[in-house]
């Protein structure tokens, strides 16, 4: 039942829309149309003021038809990465990809436009449903931030699904927990040539540092990278001030915590090893750290209805999916903490955070398809006990 030309046209005009994290406001205004055209209540919530944006996160409420049955939400983020400015899709049989001078916006406008088209499909065959509650969240690429600023109390569900991950044939109910981290290294300058005794270098500093750091896949749960390093000056100038920032990640709390500790060691014990005495005053590099957890793990049970209820809709539409684990954070590391239960179900996007992204509109339909049957499912729930 789900229309594919329409749900092709939103995709299209949705990643046609630039919304780059703290710029989601047009998107959201299209959404906030979109779904108002079927009669669903529409709030755009506070969050964008929290977080230096220009629109909150977008909540859309459709009654339910079928008073017995529970609520369920479906969310998706607005938001893309950089280079996400003068998007233009370019749409090749079925296969609709980036121009290659900036991301496409599949993750997650893909995510958004399946939940569009639910919801419409839903009001127009009047089929039974608790009430649904649609959630397009901000500046999940940056921190999750609109998910972390979204009021819960405002919703009624107790579950639903993310739609913002790659593969379909795949419901991620495992995700790791991530710290972020910035060290900035104080050296000591000094002219490079007539004096370099007396200067420590920051930049020789953090790079044995990192030298000695356990980076990329640490092992099977936890992953760190550093992703950048800025300091210096000019070339006959001992650098004295660097700035590094870094992240990991782990499915497991301790093994975070390990890596993050690690890291953090790599850094102080490379500083420890500069010191300097001018006029008998002796000098030590020294090492500023800031660490905080940006998000924390998400563990659904294979138990839990949201599970049973996209398996048992996959089975009904003879699609095989799997239940698995990511190394990728979503909003659903969020709102599990916030009580709301959630996995995370694939729309078909490919090669995402890149300029080669693209996506395969069979994909995407197939996806629509099971995320139609578990609402479907869903309003049957409370009938059938």
């Amino acid at each position: 039942m789900i229309n594919e030309t329409r749900l092709r046209d939103l995709l299209l005009a949705l990643c046609s829309i630039d919304s780059e994290s703290r710029e989601e406001r047009e998107v959201a205004l299209h959404l906030k149309g979109v779904m108002e055209s079927i009669g669903a209540q529409v709030e755009i919530d506070g969050a964008g003021e929290a977080v230096g944006g220009n629109t909150g996160n977008v909540i859309c409420r459709i009654p339910a038809n079928s008073p017995d049955a529970p609520p369920i939400f479906l969310a998706a983020h607005m938001d893309t990465v950089v280079p996400g400015k003068g998007v233009s899709p370019v749409l090749e049989g079925n296969i609709i990809r980036s121009n290659g001078k900036t991301v496409l916006g599949g993750d997650d406008k893909s995510g958004c436009a399946i939940i569009a088209e639910v919801c419409q499909v839903m009001v127009e065959q009047n089929l039974p449903h608790g009430g649904i509650e649609a959630v397009f969240t901000i500046c999940e690429e940056v921190g999750l931030l609109g998910a972390k600023y979204l009021d819960v109390s405002k919703l009624k569900s107790k579950y639903g699904l993310v739609l913002d991950s790659d593969d379909i044939g795949f419901l991620f109910t495992q995700a790791p927990a991530s710290d972020k981290m910035k060290w900035t290294i104080y050296g000591l300058e000094a002219h490079a040539a007539m004096a370099p005794e007396q200067g420590m270098s920051a930049i020789k500093i953090a790079s044995e540092a990192i030298a000695n750091m356990k980076l990329g896949r640490v092992n099977k749960q936890t992953v760190a990278n550093v992703g950048s390093i800025h300091g210096g000056g000019p070339d006959n100038v001992v650098p004295n001030r660097v700035v590094v920032t870094a992240e990991a990640r782990s499915l497991s709390v301790e093994g975070l915590d390990a890596q993050t500790r690690h890291m953090d060691e790599c850094f102080r014990e490379a500083a420890s090893r500069y010191k300097v005495t001018i006029n008998g005053v002796e000098k030590a590099a020294r090492v500023e750290t800031e660490i905080h957890r940006e998000y924390d793990t998400m563990n659904v049970s294979a138990d839990s209805t949201i599970v049973k209820l996209v398996l048992e809709a996959a089975n009904n539409l003879h699609h095989k999916v799997e239940t698995l684990s990511m190394m990728g954070g979503c909003d659903a590391n969020v709102l599990n903490r916030k009580g709301l239960e959630s996995a995370n179900l694939g729309t078909g996007m490919r090669a995402i955070h890149t300029v080669n992204e693209w996506l395969d509109l069979n994909d995407l339909y197939k996806s629509a398809g099971v995320v139609l049957e578990i609402v479907r499912l869903n309003g049957l729930v409370k009938a059938q006990a």
